[in-house]
């Protein structure tokens, strides 16, 4: 008789096992690969351990990717890819109209405005000559259009105060043809020098010698944002006095190097242009596994952790963390910004100044 009792609780735990192995696989997502190309400033959320847990364990991620520049990605070869994932909503339109047929599905899961990054000593510069203000601990360039005249008149650095550096006033940009940081930027400032309205095809003619102009002052440009904050924080206000980039990348710097952001961050300054332009980061699906990776990136964890980690804005105006706010200047809203220009005026816009 207890012999049967041992045999029947035995077989009843056995039972139970079964069950429970049985419902643990029925719940655990199948596991798959995802691969595409990924723009760089996109490289240290991608690389998040938190991030590729919530993939792995919620729905069965692992993603690869190769590093693009945003135009760059669109223009390439992807039929061995799942996705594309740049950072501007005008890649997205570029495809649409090149590519349409290799389009599953689409969604903006980010944004991140652009900004100029700068040195304390420029920013007193352009304060004391009204052309940047604070306010609530940030730096706002209030008169963007007089910081793109210092470019395109050929002013030193001497000439609005900043004595210990040589040579005419230049912003630094990366490839407007290879990496969207550059494209947003040229398509900010052909806006700008048409007297902060939108560039379209019956006004391009007349901005594209200064644009060209601008951006041949520039010299050699990086085909990465990510290679060109790397090489703006490492070289020094000498070498790289003003760039354009994408608010996230101070933020994740600082968050992921505490030790070298509290080296830097006295010596460094965040302009945010009025008006700016929003980089948004839409996901490019190409098939069935791509359009997961769309799911996966929408999810709440990840959306914070996207925010608070590495300074993507999430939601539909771009959610805020006070404390992040509070401690690096980062403005709650950002609220002057001005449209780009439509994807035919910003080929052309490229073309000119290739």
């Amino acid at each position: 008789m207890k012999s049967k009792i041992v045999g029947g609780i035995i077989l009843l735990l056995v039972i139970i096992v079964i069950i429970a192995f049985q419902f643990v696989n029925v719940n655990k997502p199948e596991e798959i690969t995802v691969s595409g190309y990924l723009g760089g400033e996109k490289e240290g959320l991608m690389q998040d351990e938190e991030v590729k847990k919530i993939l792995k364990d919620k729905y069965g991620i692992t993603v690869e990717y190769t590093k693009a520049g945003s135009i760059e990605m669109i223009e390439q070869d992807s039929s061995d890819k799942d996705y594309l994932f740049p950072s501007s909503q005008t890649a997205l339109e570029l495809f649409n109209q090149t590519k349409s047929d290799k389009l599953y599905k689409s969604e903006i899961v980010f944004n991140s405005p652009i900004v100029i990054y700068t040195w304390k000593p420029i920013a007193e510069a352009l304060i004391n000559n009204r052309i940047v203000e604070e306010k609530d601990n940030s730096y706002y360039i209030a008169d963007t259009s007089a910081l793109i005249k210092l470019v395109t008149d050929k002013k030193k650095w001497s000439d609005i105060g900043v004595n210990d550096l040589y040579g005419y006033v230049t912003i630094q940009s990366t490839d407007p043809n290879k990496s969207n940081s550059g494209n947003m930027f040229a398509g900010l400032v052909a806006n700008i020098m048409n007297n902060e309205t939108v560039v379209d095809s019956s006004t391009v003619d007349t901005i594209l010698p200064n644009l060209k102009d601008f951006f041949g002052k520039i010299g050699y440009m990086e085909h990465s944002s990510g290679d060109l904050f790397e090489q703006y924080l490492k070289t020094g206000m000498g070498a790289k006095p003003m760039i354009a980039g994408y608010e996230n990348q101070m933020i994740e710097f600082a968050i992921e190097n505490p030790n070298d952001w509290n080296m830097v961050k006295e010596q460094v300054a965040v302009l945010y242009p009025e008006p700016t332009v929003w980089s948004s980061h839409p996901l490019i699906a190409l098939n069935e596994k791509g359009a997961k990776l769309i799911e996966a990136m929408q999810d709440e964890e990840i959306q914070k952790i996207a925010w608070e980690k590495h300074g993507f804005r999430t939601g539909v105006n771009g959610t805020i963390n006070t404390e992040v706010e509070g401690f690096y200047g980062i403005p709650k809203n950002i609220n002057a910004v001005i449209q780009m220009p439509n994807p035919d005026t910003m080929q052309k816009i490229m073309d000119g100044i290739k």
